[in-house]
């Protein structure tokens, strides 16, 4: 078993830090101090906790002023769960199933000061310029972006659309997008809409940042009005995605979902 997932097996084998997380995904945003104050130990053992679920990539702390606001990083989940389904689908499925429900089931979301917002992060053993290309490659995306193919301008105010091919053949803009900042290979921003809904448009943003052999990707996906149906349909498409991104740059091959 890889490091990566030894942390965050580590990470979950505590009753208490799997409560914290439960905590941090009904209640995005919220400050250390508030995470504290739900349990019955000192905030010293809340900040012990902490520190093994951020360095398990499973809590995003996002410094606003004097506090520092926490988020669910599903990424790490959503890969270990990719990893069993393929190579043990038969035996282990069904528990793999539950158990991706139970971090993925809708519950109510607590609007913070920072406001509603997706906050993931992945570290992807590539290069800056790999990873940029796999985002803006329509070869590419098919690969990871549930089976879309990125078209458009890349350029600042170039309208960008995630094409998805139908069983008759035909091609329709499964998501739409303009483009607000483009900075290749360390930051792209775009607006996002599905043209099936009637939400206003939200903003993704993609940042790279090199470390060492592999490159930090985040992705925040916020400006939303609201809990629309569309903060409630990417809270449960993100994370495979971003696996997938990873598991295509780290071994050439797609994830095997089907």
């Amino acid at each position: 078993m890889n490091n990566e997932a030894d942390r965050v097996f580590k990470a979950l084998s505590d009753p208490n830090r799997r409560a914290m997380l439960d905590r941090i995904r009904d209640r995005p945003g919220l400050n250390v101090g508030e995470l504290a104050a739900e349990f019955p130990f000192s905030r010293y053992a809340t900040m012990k906790h902490l520190r093994v679920l951020e360095t398990a990539d499973l809590v995003i702390p996002r410094r606003d002023g004097r506090h520092k606001r926490l988020h669910l990083n599903a990424v790490p989940l959503q890969s270990i769960y990719d990893r069993w389904i393929s190579e043990y689908r038969a035996h282990w499925a069904a528990t793999l199933t539950s158990l991706k429900r139970e971090f993925e089931k809708e519950t109510r979301i607590m609007p913070t000061a920072t406001g509603l917002q997706h906050l993931y992060v992945v570290y992807i053993r590539t290069t800056s310029e790999r990873l940029w290309e796999a985002l803006t490659s329509p070869t590419m995306t098919r690969q990871f972006f549930h089976g879309t193919a990125i078209e458009g301008d890349f350029e600042v105010g170039g309208t960008l659309s995630y094409m998805k091919t139908g069983d008759d053949g035909t091609n329709s803009a499964a998501l739409v997008g303009k483009v607000l900042e483009f900075d290749p290979p360390n930051r792209l921003v775009l607006t996002f809409e599905f043209p099936s809904q009637t939400d206003a448009p939200s903003q993704v943003s993609y940042d790279l940042e090199p470390a060492g052999e592999v490159v930090k990707l985040t992705v925040t996906h916020d400006g939303f009005e609201g809990e629309t149906e569309t903060y409630r349909m990417v809270r449960q498409g993100w994370p495979p995605i971003l696996s997938g991104l990873k598991t295509l740059l780290e071994t050439g091959e797609p994830l095997p979902l089907g």
